[in-house]
């Protein structure tokens, strides 16, 4: 009697099972905290997932021209955030209760093509 087929079914079970348990990638992970955006400081802002301290500063900015924000949609006022941003942070944003978040969330990363193909490519089209 071989052990191997055996072995084998147990490998790929194991696998198969891991992985269903596994999160998917591009599903973010569970917010940690929240941060109000009417009362957090540049630094609170920029712990959001690709928001900078540049960015952090805008919010400030504009909360300090404009007042106080009647509802996290209005983020997308700020130079900078758009829908796009604004979806990707919402889970995140309150405007009253306190800032919970306390350290910076990580998004899921973008597949980057790298810089050699592409100049490698362009050499032999030529």
């Amino acid at each position: 009697m071989r052990k191997s087929p055996i072995i084998l079914a147990l490998v790929i079970l194991v696998t198969l099972s891991m992985s269903a348990f596994a999160q998917t990638p591009g599903t973010p992970a569970a917010p940690a905290g929240v941060v109000n955006i009417n009362t957090a400081d540049a630094t609170q802002l920029a712990l959001l997932p690709h928001v900078g301290a540049k960015a952090a500063q805008r919010i400030v900015d504009y909360r300090k021209a404009h007042g106080n924000f009647a509802r996290t949609t209005d983020l997308m006022e700020v130079k900078g955030f758009g829908e796009k941003s604004f979806e990707r942070l919402r889970p995140y944003l309150t405007t009253d209760g306190k800032t919970t978040l306390s350290e910076k969330v990580r998004g899921p990363q973008k597949a980057r093509s790298s810089r050699k193909s592409k100049s490698s490519n362009a050499t032999a089209s030529k």
